[in-house]
């Protein structure tokens, strides 16, 4: 048989996976040859054997008119020869299988060319292509067309090839951002560097050529490339190195794979040099750290905000709960300080307590004066959160507190108002041994906890109020206010008395309130024109007085509340205003009364006086309400109670309740209820609203 070089087939070794080669068409279509596929880990040894038997058959040809011949039978028998392959593409993307197909290939056909073509190309294929002696390196994702080099190379090249030729092709054939081959003693010896790159660099690739990386770099950087370069030809192994580069857009980060070269460039030993600028990735890395570090910080600081305010619902008194706080936020070693300022008579601020590791600038807040200027007195003012997240450069900041700052490596800190709806009962502030510590989301955390001690110090007001024997009674006048009280007796000369006030759980504030000298359709109409009520419902109507619930969008009974008075006695006729209420006898009376005057401008502080508290036992409490019940009244409780009227469900009705008193059950609900009333009128109204 005449066969033409042209009859050999080109052999594809693929991933196993693969179905079918992605090359296999178009090399068929472009080279007019039979293009034959084999997986990497099939029978490919049986396949280069084959291949390699032909190939020695070949050496015995002979060429007849610029056609070859075999010698023997076979051609004049018409059978068909076993040709080797013209050409071996490794189209595989595991730097692995590479690396032992293209062993095998050489070990059983050393002048057949090689051609390394994954799918996705990159500095480490190069270099596997590289090392393991690949005639071309074609990665089929690059912007021109694989398929003209790859034909290119089976028509001009006829073997492995070595030496300068292969590693300036392998270096031009889109590889990183930068390669280089390099001299032993860091001279360069060749430069390109891709397209899209070139206007970064300072100096152009064809005028590196035959400087040094000392003069490319500073000496510190250069010191750790040549240190690669060394490796990397002491141990004859691939190694890796990251290091920053000036460019026109400023410093870049690249990562640079450094391949050692068995044969001398220019009579000494060289690598070849392939970089990637990885600035980019560097940054989106360190974002995600940043990320990253944020959240678990975010985690620790809402873990100690849920401890404090874990603890604070078990807190006896206000200094216990003011050094819980500060003890937890320093212990969770986020912070390095804490302390917590509170208004004084005055309406200053002073230090109140504080610990942590920042010993020196605690001590210089201590004897400090806190003026207006200062966040933690904003915070105050404004009830809004204060941060200084870098508290070293703050020029703001008096120079005694910052050198203390720096002394104790402080450079971080939030002022948080202690509040609880309208009042405000301090800041805390806390420490931070790091730039920029309090985020958003660190600020919501910390919100949090202000407005949680704040109705942390409230309720132990009101309990220590509660139980105290002796309580501070304070009288106030208020000549006229901008309320329905008020314009509505001085406009009909009736009489308005608070009954009692309160909040429900979801922040609503309801008055009752009694109008002796008026009717109730007048009063329901009037609240309807007025701009301080948004509900007004009518509970009780006679000639000349009534009572009434409404709800106000302001109320100076609720600002009271918040600063833990209890409320004695509200009354108002003809425009002016009385009200008693009593405080605790170490409350802050100037603090209350500067929060009535935001609710009604003319407020007065008439009178205060000490009052000693009866001291009642339980047996007492007990006997004075059995002794305001009537024995039909209390009857009807015990036999109710006992019966299960009041458990859910019902274990009776009032109708059975009834008739085991033979009355009906109009009479017994009568009973009932008055009974009911008793008892409670001496919890509400003996002990104040």
């Amino acid at each position: 048989m005449i066969t033409t070089d042209r009859a050999r087939p080109i052999l594809i070794v693929t991933d196993a996976r693969e179905q079918e080669s992605r090359l296999r068409t178009r090399l068929e279509k472009a080279t007019n040859r039979d293009v034959r596929t084999v997986p990497a880990t099939g029978d490919l040894e049986a396949v280069l054997e084959s291949a390699a038997e032909s190939e020695e058959t070949r050496s015995d040809e002979t060429t007849v008119d610029g056609k070859t011949a075999t010698d023997g039978d076979s051609a004049a028998d018409g059978e068909p020869a076993s040709t080797a392959p013209c050409a071996v593409v490794v189209e595989l993307d595991c730097p692995g299988e590479i690396r032992t197909v293209l062993q095998h290939v050489h070990g059983w056909l050393p002048d057949v060319p090689t051609i390394v073509a994954p799918r996705d190309g990159n500095e480490r294929l190069a270099t596997v292509a590289l090392r393991s002696d690949a005639t071309e390196y074609v990665p089929t994702n690059r912007d021109e067309d694989p398929i003209d080099l790859i034909v290119s190379t089976i028509g001009s090249r006829s073997g492995p090839e070595s030496g300068r030729g292969r590693h300036h092709r392998i270096l031009a054939n889109k590889l990183p951002d930068e390669a280089f081959v390099i001299g032993e003693d860091g001279t360069y010896l060749e430069a390109k560097v891709r397209p899209g790159s070139a206007d970064l660099y300072t100096m152009a690739a064809d005028e590196l050529p035959g400087t040094t990386l000392e003069e490319a770099f500073p000496d510190e950087v250069a010191a750790k490339l040549q240190e690669c370069i060394d490796r990397a030809i002491r141990t004859d192994d691939v190694q890796s190195v990251e290091y920053d580069t000036e460019t026109t857009e400023g410093d870049r980060r690249y990562e640079a794979r450094v391949v050692p070269i068995e044969e001398r460039m220019q009579g000494r030993r060289a690598v070849v040099w392939l970089a990637r600028d990885i600035t980019e990735r560097v940054r989106r890395e360190r974002q995600l750290r940043s990320r990253q570090d944020q959240l678990e910080t975010l985690n620790r600081i809402n873990a100690v905000v849920r401890q404090v305010i874990e603890t604070l619902v078990e807190a006896p008194a206000r200094d216990a709960i003011e050094s819980e706080v500060c003890e937890q936020l320093v212990d969770s070693e986020l912070y390095c300080g804490s302390w917590i300022a509170e208004r004084t008579g005055d309406g200053q601020l002073s230090y109140r307590t504080g610990t942590g590791e920042a010993d020196t600038y605690l001590e210089r807040v201590r004897d400090f004066s806190i003026d207006q200027e200062r966040p933690v007195a904003r915070a105050a003012r404004t009830g809004e959160i204060q941060t200084t997240n870098r508290l070293l450069e703050d020029e703001q900041a008096p120079e005694p507190l910052r050198a203390a700052a720096r002394e104790d490596d402080v450079r971080s800190a939030i002022a948080v108002p202690i509040t609880h709806e309208d009042a405000t009962y301090g800041v805390l502030t806390v420490l931070a041994s790091r730039d920029d510590a309090f985020s958003e989301r660190e600020r919501a955390g910390f919100r949090l906890l202000g407005e949680t001690i704040g109705f942390t110090i409230m309720a132990v007001k009101n309990r220590q109020l509660l139980f105290a024997d002796t309580v501070v009674e304070l009288e106030f006048r208020i000549d006229g206010g901008d309320t329905f009280s008020f314009d509505l007796s001085e406009e009909y000369g009736c009489t308005c008395s608070l009954e009692w006030a309160g909040t429900t759980a979801n922040g609503r504030t309801f008055q009752y309130v009694t109008i002796d000298g008026l009717d109730g359709e007048t009063v329901l109409a009037e609240a309807g024109d007025h701009d301080s009520i948004e509900e007004c419902r009518l509970i009780h109507d006679g000639d000349e007085s009534c009572t009434i619930e409404m709800r106000l969008a302001k109320s100076g009974v609720r600002t009271l509340a918040n600063h833990g008075a209890t409320i004695r006695d509200v009354t108002v006729e003809d425009g002016i205003g009385t009200c008693v209420i009593e405080v605790s006898q170490d409350a802050d009376v100037r603090e209350i009364a500067e929060a009535l005057t935001l609710v009604y401008e003319n407020t007065e502080l008439v009178a205060r006086r000490q009052v000693d508290r009866p001291v009642r036992t339980a047996a007492e409490r007990r006997d004075r309400i059995l002794d305001q019940l009537t024995d039909r009244q209390l009857t009807t409780l015990r036999l109710a109670y006992y019966g299960g009227f009041f458990d859910w469900p019902r274990e009776s009705t009032g109708e059975e309740i009834a008739e085991s008193m033979n009355i009906s059950p109009p009479t017994m609900h009568q009973h009932l209820r008055k009974g009911l009333k008793a008892i409670l009128g001496e919890f509400f109204e003996s002990d104040g609203h």
